[in-house]
């Protein structure tokens, strides 16, 4: 795992260096996932639709509109995705609260999962639905190629983000090395100033013998009192 600190990167208000940043693997699955999500709906929402003896334009797969709709709505949630997710890696490390970090993480972890579930769902469905279409539905082969591109980069997408869940793991797993960080940093709280020592003023019991007795000569002669 890149870096040491908390859950992979080093204590908060280090300086942001962007050629590490573009280096790690986490960073380049992002982009791929955010390129791949652009080509899915992209090419639907350009030539996933045709009109084929009529004005009312029809889905290439099968003629089905929810497999066309399901793949944009999918490809572009994902595209935003992966840029919100993309800003939070180059902020995290200006993270000081471990708590908010730890749930930077698991909303990477939890939605990179759910996410790759949701393509595995779009290549078969599209898949399934493209193999039903019959070449009449598609005059000229218009339209092919966007469905084809659609399968293959939904396909591609499903790996991507597949290792942004195991990577968000990684992290998550890496845990915290708490020598870098303060205890106001594990509570996410301000600092609190300690009040100041209030130094005793208070009278000392212990006896101290009178003043001016202890050169006393002791074959000095004593007083009497006189007797009236």
């Amino acid at each position: 795992m890149d870096g040491v600190g908390s859950f992979g990167a080093g204590r908060a208000g280090a300086a942001f260096d962007p050629i590490a940043f573009i280096q790690q693997p986490q960073t380049v699955l992002r982009i791929l996932s955010w390129i791949f999500s652009m080509v899915v709906f992209g090419s639907i929402i350009n030539e996933g639709y045709i009109n084929h003896g009529s004005e009312r334009l029809y889905c290439v797969f099968n003629k089905n509109n929810n497999a066309c709709n399901y793949g944009t709505t999918i490809g572009l949630i994902a595209f935003l995705a992966c840029i919100f997710f993309i800003i939070l890696d180059m902020k995290f490390q200006q993270i000081s609260s471990i708590k908010d970090r730890k749930k930077a993480v698991m909303l990477d972890i939890g939605f990179s999962g759910f996410w790759a579930f949701l393509w595995f769902v779009c290549f078969c469905f599209l898949a399934n639905q493209w193999q039903r279409t019959t070449p009449d539905e598609l005059p000229l082969n218009q339209g092919a190629d966007a469905a084809r591109a659609a399968i293959t980069f939904s396909f591609f997408s499903i790996f991507t983000w597949v290792g942004l869940t195991v990577r968000a793991v990684q992290k998550y797993m890496l845990g915290t090395d708490m020598s870098l960080f303060t205890t106001e940093d594990l509570d996410g709280n301000p600092p609190v100033q300690p009040y100041p020592t209030i130094t005793s003023t208070e009278p000392d019991d212990t006896y101290q013998s009178p003043p001016f007795t202890e050169n006393l000569d002791p074959n000095a002669p004593t007083y009497q009192v006189p007797i009236y």
